[in-house]
Parts: C-alpha cells; sequence; structure tokens
C-alpha cells in the first residue's frame, strides 16, 4: 500500500481524476469564450445602415443629421501683430487687415471653409451673399495661405 497517495487512491487513478479535471476546466472555458460572441452576433442593437434599400434608406440616414447644429463663421481677413502693438489698441483704433475693399469675404462651417461670398445688409442686419462654393480640392489650396 506504499502506492497509495495521500487520499488512498493509487497514483494512476489520482493521474486520471486530475486530467479528468483539466479537460472539463479546458471544455467549460472554450463554452465560455464562444457563448459571447455567440450571443453578440445576435444582439443587433443598432440596424445596420446598409441592409436597406435605395433612395428611401439614403433619407432617412440623412434625416438623422439634419437638426445638428453648426456654426458659420464669416471672416472679413486677418493680421498679425504684436503683442506690444496688441497692447496699445483703445477705443477707436483701427487694425489694418489682410483683405481689400472689395474682396470676397470667407465663410467656414465649423472651421473649415466651404464658401466665397460678398457682404449685404438685408432688414438693417448684415448678411451674406454666396457667390462661390468651395470644391474640396480648393479648400486645401485655399486653407495654406
Amino acid at each position: 500500500m506504499a502506492d497509495q497517495t495521500e487520499n488512498g487512491e493509487s497514483p494512476n487513478v489520482a493521474e486520471t481524476s486530475a486530467e479528468d479535471d483539466w479537460a472539463a476546466a479546458m471544455a467549460e472555458q472554450a463554452i465560455a469564450e464562444a457563448a459571447p460572441a455567440a450571443s453578440a452576433q445576435a444582439a443587433q442593437i443598432f440596424p445596420a445602415f446598409g441592409e436597406t434599400d435605395g433612395k428611401a434608406s439614403m433619407m432617412n440616414e440623412l434625416d438623422m443629421i439634419l437638426d445638428i447644429p453648426v456654426q458659420i463663421a464669416v471672416e472679413l481677413g486677418r493680421t498679425k501683430i504684436t503683442i506690444k502693438n496688441l497692447l496699445q489698441l483703445a477705443h477707436g483704433s483701427v487694425v489694418e487687415l489682410d483683405a481689400m475693399a472689395g474682396e470676397p469675404m470667407s465663410v467656414f462651417v465649423n472651421g473649415t471653409l466651404i464658401a466665397q461670398g460678398e457682404v449685404v445688409v438685408v432688414n438693417d442686419k448684415f448678411g451674406i451673399r454666396l457667390t462661390d462654393i468651395i470644391t474640396p480640392s480648393e479648400r486645401m489650396r485655399k486653407v495654406g495661405r
């Protein structure tokens, strides 16, 4: 009986029991790893955009973003001055800009140049009449100036 382990089993029975425990643990892990992947594929919280048909779906997708606010800014011109000159500005000071009088104004949407236009007055308020819509390739050239 010297060949028995502490719990009274023979070494072959103990090895077989340990192998069975490992096999059961590995099988349990494989099942646990496979279950979330299967449930993740089955649960679709949001509909896929590409699965609907034609123009109707495109309009529905576009409708989702139509109420998002954007900021439009019109730039009269730019200049660079030193901090010394900036601190000397007072009421009535004139700052010279790089734009010429009569030159089209730049129109930005969320900081991106999208058009050029001319200043108009409508009901005692300033407005801008768009004269040129900037293409993506033109945008890249004008941003560098």
